[in-house]
Parts: C-alpha cells; sequence; structure tokens
C-alpha cells in the first residue's frame, strides 16, 4: 500500500477512540439487559464488533500490527423474534458439491439410463448438465448427500435453517423464489457443515471406506458393461 493510501495516525487514534465507546456502551447494555436476548444487548455487540474490525483494519494499514481479538463473522443469528409455538414451519436446506469426476457422474447416469426400460432416446448423460438432471431426478438429495463420492462429487459447505412461520403458506405461493423470505430471526435451529470446524479434519476413517466404496463401484462399472464397451441394461435400483 502507498503512503498516500495509508491512514493517517489521527485516523487510527479515531479508531481506537470509537472501540472504548463502543466497549463502554456494550458494558452499559449488558448491565441492563432485560433477558438472555435482549436487542439492545445484541445491537451494541455488533457496533462493538464493527468498531474493532474497523480498528484492527487501521492499525494493519498504518503500522503492520494487529489486535489479538477475533471478529465474529457473519453468520452469527440474531435473536429469535417469531412465535413461540410455531403452527408452521419452512426447512431451508443448501448443499454445496464439486463435480470432482466427470466421467463418473456420467458413468452413474448411463447406469439410470439403462436401467429405464422406456428409456429417453436423449442421451442426456453425455453431458455433465444431463446426468446431474438424471441423477438428482432420479435420487433423493439425502441419498445423493450419502453416496456423493459414488457420482463424482465433492462436498462442500452446507447449512440446514429450520424456519418458524405463522402459517402453512398456499400452494405454489413461493416456488417463483423459494430462498426469498428466510428470516433469520425466525430460524428456530440451524446446523452447519464445513471443513473449517476443526472437528471434520479428525475423521480418518471416512476415507478408507470412501476408498472401498469407489473401488468397488469401479468394479460394478466395468462389469456392467456390454463387449461393445457400453453399458449393459440393469435393473431399476428404486
Amino acid at each position: 500500500m502507498s503512503d498516500a493510501a495509508q491512514p493517517t495516525a489521527a485516523e487510527v487514534r479515531a479508531a481506537a477512540e470509537a472501540v472504548k465507546t463502543a466497549l463502554d456502551r456494550h458494558l452499559a447494555a449488558v448491565e441492563r439487559r432485560s433477558g438472555e436476548e435482549d436487542p439492545a444487548v445484541y445491537d451494541a455487540f455488533n457496533e462493538l464488533a464493527a468498531a474493532a474490525e474497523a480498528y484492527d483494519e487501521l492499525l494493519y494499514d498504518r503500522y503492520d500490527e494487529v489486535t489479538p481479538f477475533e471478529i465474529p463473522g457473519e453468520d452469527t443469528l440474531p435473536p429469535y423474534t417469531g412465535p413461540e409455538e410455531p403452527s408452521a414451519l419452512s426447512v431451508l436446506i443448501r448443499r454445496d458439491y464439486a463435480v470432482a469426476e466427470p466421467q463418473r457422474l456420467m458413468a452413474q447416469a448411463r447406469r439410470v439410463e439403462a436401467a429405464d426400460e422406456a428409456g429417453t432416446g436423449a442421451e442426456t448423460s453425455g453431458t455433465v448438465h444431463g446426468a446431474l438432471g438424471l441423477l438428482f431426478g432420479e435420487f433423493e438429495p439425502d441419498e445423493i448427500a450419502s453416496r456423493h463420492k459414488e457420482f463424482g462429487l465433492e462436498e462442500g459447505d452446507s447449512t440446514l435453517w429450520v424456519t418458524a412461520a405463522d402459517e402453512s403458506a398456499e400452494p405454489g405461493e413461493w416456488l417463483d423464489a423459494p430462498f426469498e423470505q428466510a428470516d433469520p430471526q425466525r430460524v428456530v435451529c440451524r446446523f452447519d457443515v464445513s471443513a473449517v470446524f476443526d472437528e471434520e479434519f479428525d475423521d480418518g476413517d471416512d476415507d478408507e471406506d470412501g476408498e472401498a466404496d469407489l473401488a468397488e463401484l469401479d468394479e460394478d462399472l466395468d462389469t456392467d458393461l456390454d463387449e461393445d464397451g457400453t453399458p449393459a441394461r440393469l435393473e431399476a435400483d428404486r
């Protein structure tokens, strides 16, 4: 960073004063809190976090130093403001995958096509896009999640939100924008899975099981080919 773009010493000092002010406000809010989820404490917490992050950035830019504070990420949920006894629920799920082995993905899609006696005749399994459509149309998302390595997929982050609603939606009401109305303040509970969590790195048995599953699948794929190298017709798995 050039000297012209660096913050001034006065700006760093002002940011430090802002942290002190935010710290005092946070303590005052905690001392006056009306319950475990007092919105005033939540607001003061966010103001303190923002002030500390701004100070940390300016301090680093100006003096190449950092603070010992860890600033919470934006994934913390605000206080719950939904009904105490929800009469309806929405379950929002996101699972990310990388297409690690396109050939394996398309081979599994060909197995689905071969097991379909009616047959589409469009060779949909010949592209990654088509293969994904076939597999997600044939298997439930939970089954794909549990067998993702067999389908040539690599797991990324995933999250599940259970949100409270005042009443059930009308049929087709939200299909055009299914995730647009997700309100973090109505999240009853939430479950996240990510490689950034330390416990995810301690599970060494999954790799061995996964390698065994892939080896078995390779053997199955080899034996399911006719003499001309095309997939033999299989019985439907489901």
